[in-house]
């Protein structure tokens, strides 16, 4: 298998490290270990896993934490989830197991390059339904129907949007869905960011909730803000979990116990986990609107859902130059839209804590007052 580089993730694991400000960072801000236990009133739960033996762990995952996870959607039962290395290995895992190669995958762009590259390199032949800002970065009904072919096996898409923070509703959901049943292709959503809102009541139905060939993937990381157990899952019906179990044979025996366990104490806890971290990315959204309002130089759509928008820049220069030199010379850290193919926009995290996000956009600011 053959694939392409991974921009995104080259760029982050070259640059993120060095620099004093990282406003690329898509999780929302992460839990330390002691103040994740403190916050769910669990501070002796290390001191009661110290006679746990590290063995393997569940196979398909700790049945406490698939039975947490489940409480996500409306019509999943535990059995029908598989717990994963992140949403990464979700997202691949769907691909491994159903698509080969000669099919047909549909993937919006732009989104998280896996969602198109890892397709392509198993040999099925990748179609781009584009996003475009003035349809709010949202997929065109009518160009999804026209790219649907007799080899579609899969319509992919990104729900809330990475890189956008886009947010695809309840009936264009449905509409999308419908347009894959017609097709007899699954719809694979990658809804690692779901539950991340920025207007208070806004939500959205999981892909498995709607359609009988849905395929859902999710993750600690994003919304959850517990990044560092690299854990996610993938929920489908029976018959697709049953052939992604066949697939994870050969790529997972288990995840780690402790990390299991730490997860399934989050899902106790998912509701005030939710209202933190929709109180952060609020904050912060409102924070960056206000200053792109005074800002000529970047403009953006802004997000709908998620922790990261794509803000498009005028200045004379490429994306990936732009961000390098504000590396150079402010030592803060974006991520260049020349990673998702488009070099005249900037992708910004803002699940920061506010004084990161304040003390990241006043070095922006100075950069942007030295290249007017």
């Amino acid at each position: 298998m053959r694939v392409d580089e991974f921009l995104v993730e080259r760029w982050m694991n070259e640059y993120e490290h060095d620099v004093e400000v990282n406003l690329a960072e898509t999780c929302v801000e992460p839990f330390t270990l002691r103040g994740f236990l403190e916050f769910v009133g669990q501070e002796d739960f290390l001191e009661e896993m110290m006679d746990t033996p590290l063995t393997y762990g569940y196979i398909e995952g700790n049945p406490e934490l698939r039975g947490g996870i489940s409480c996500l959607y409306d019509s999943v039962n535990p059995e029908d989830i598989l717990v994963t290395g992140g949403a990464i290995e979700a997202n691949f895992n769907a691909f491994y197991s159903l698509v080969e190669p000669g099919d047909t995958v549909i993937s919006v762009f732009p989104t998280y390059q896996q969602l198109h590259s890892v397709a392509k390199g198993f040999g099925a032949e990748v179609k781009r339904l584009y996003l475009r800002p003035e349809s709010g970065w949202l997929p065109d009904l009518e160009e999804l129907k026209e790219l649907v072919d007799g080899k579609t096996k899969m319509i992919v898409i990104n729900n809330p949007n990475n890189p956008t923070g886009s947010l695809i509703a309840g009936g264009l959901l449905k509409a999308i869905c419908e347009v894959a049943d017609d097709a007899g292709a699954y719809v694979l959503s990658d809804e690692a960011y779901r539950g991340l809102y920025i207007k208070e009541g806004d939500n959205t139905p999981s892909v498995v909730d709607i359609y009988e060939k849905g395929v859902a993937t999710g993750s600690f990381s994003k919304s959850i803000s517990l990044t560092g157990l690299r854990l996610g899952w993938i929920t489908a019906g029976s018959e697709v979990i049953h052939e992604c179990k066949l697939h994870r044979d050969y790529t997972t025996i288990s995840k780690g116990m402790i990390d299991e366990a730490l997860a399934a104490l989050a899902m106790e806890h998912i509701a005030a986990i939710l209202e933190r971290n929709n109180a952060i990315v609020r904050e912060n959204h409102r924070l960056l609107g206000r200053w792109l309002e005074e800002e000529p130089l970047l403009d953006w759509v802004p997000p709908r859902a998620g922790s990261v928008g794509f803000m498009r820049h005028h200045l004379d220069v490429t994306a990936e130059e732009l961000c390098k030199d504000l590396i150079e010379e402010e030592s803060t850290f974006l991520v260049p839209g020349d990673c998702f193919e488009m070099s005249d926009h900037i992708r910004i995290g803002y699940g920061n804590n506010f004084d990161v996000m304040s003390e990241g956009l006043g070095r922006l600011k100075a950069y942007l007052n030295r290249h007017r």
